[in-house]
C-alpha cells in the first residue's frame, strides 16, 4: 500500500490533475510518483498475466470565491482516459463550500506493462448543454491510496 497526500488547498483547472507528495511512498518499485505531480505510474511488475491495483481517492472539492455554482466532479484518469465509473460528482449550494468526494478504481496492469492513472476535475455538466462548467475548483484535505491487491 502506498499513500499519497495533497500539500495544501490547490486550485485546479478543468481537465487538469491534483498534486500530491508522498505520505507513505511504494517501496516495492510498483508505484513510481515524483513528489509534487499529479501522475502515478502503476507497473506490471509480477510473474502473472496482470497486476491488478485498487486505487482509492478521497478529497474535499469547492468551487472558488466568485464561481459559478454548477456540479463539480474529480474522477479517476488512466492513461488520461477519464474512468467514468470513478466520478465523484459534488453540487454546492454556494462557492466556498467544500463537500467530501470518494472515487475508486481498479486498474488492471499486464506483465511487463506500466499505466499512468491520476485524478482530474473533469466536467459534471455534459448531459446539460445549458451549463457551462466552472473553470477551477479548489481542493482540499487529498489523498490518494494505491494498493497492490494482485
Amino acid at each position: 500500500m502506498a499513500e499519497y497526500i495533497s500539500q495544501q488547498n490547490q486550485i485546479i483547472a478543468l481537465n487538469n490533475a491534483i498534486d500530491f507528495i508522498d505520505s507513505i511512498p511504494c517501496n516495492r518499485g510498483y508505484v513510481y510518483h515524483d513528489n509534487g505531480s499529479g501522475v502515478f505510474i502503476l507497473k506490471g511488475k509480477t510473474s502473472n498475466c496482470f497486476a491488478r491495483y485498487q486505487i482509492v481517492f478521497n478529497g474535499n472539492i469547492s468551487i472558488p470565491t466568485g464561481g459559478a455554482v454548477t456540479p463539480v466532479a474529480l474522477s479517476i484518469s488512466l492513461n488520461g482516459e477519464t474512468r467514468n465509473s470513478s466520478t465523484a460528482i459534488f453540487t454546492p449550494a454556494a462557492a466556498d463550500e467544500f463537500g467530501n468526494v470518494t472515487s475508486t478504481a481498479i486498474v488492471t496492469v499486464p506483465r511487463g506493462c506500466c499505466f499512468s492513472v491520476s485524478v482530474r476535475y473533469v466536467d459534471a455538466t455534459a448531459s446539460d448543454p445549458a451549463t457551462t462548467p466552472t473553470p477551477s475548483i479548489e481542493v482540499a484535505n487529498a489523498n490518494l491510496v494505491i494498493t497492490r491487491i494482485a
